[in-house]
């Protein structure tokens, strides 16, 4: 659930990450009603946003990675931002960041207003041919039928 919106966010999980998750459910023995990552604080609570970044932290400084350099937000960023490079399908972004507006996509991806416009113009131009050709369809099949 996202906390700015309290809506659910849908995501995708690699089968090599689905495995990983399922070993750690088994290990951890943790039930349905359980968080995924515990706290090791508080055994009733989730996993802290800070206590991520720590993890976070660790990892990148583990790999030889500047710490100061990458951190959760820019990880999930960059991710976005290389589905945009290879899709251009703000709306897939859109609705993996829980974003209700497009106009906060194109903010948080830092695409700039003109190309932000374009962007649009080719959508409704895309809209109007899917329309057209949809009419078409339609028609082929009510003079099939006379």
């Amino acid at each position: 659930m996202q906390q700015k919106t309290p809506r659910p966010v849908q995501f995708e999980i690699t089968e090599q990450t689905r495995i990983a998750i399922i070993d750690w459910i088994q290990l951890a023995q943790l039930r349905s009603e359980d968080f995924l990552f515990p706290s090791r604080i508080n055994s009733a609570k989730h996993l802290s946003t800070r206590q991520y970044a720590r993890i976070m932290k660790a990892w990148v400084t583990e790999i030889g990675l500047g710490a100061s350099m990458y951190g959760t937000h820019t990880m999930l960023r960059t991710k976005a931002s290389l589905i945009y490079r290879r899709t251009k399908n703000l709306r897939t972004l859109q609705l993996l960041l829980g974003y209700t507006k497009l106009e906060s996509t194109f903010r948080y991806l830092g695409i700039e207003v003109d190309d932000a416009l374009e962007i649009v113009e080719q959508t409704k131009n895309l809209m109007r041919i899917n329309d057209g050709l949809e009419q078409t369809f339609f028609d082929a099949k009510l003079l099939a039928r006379s």
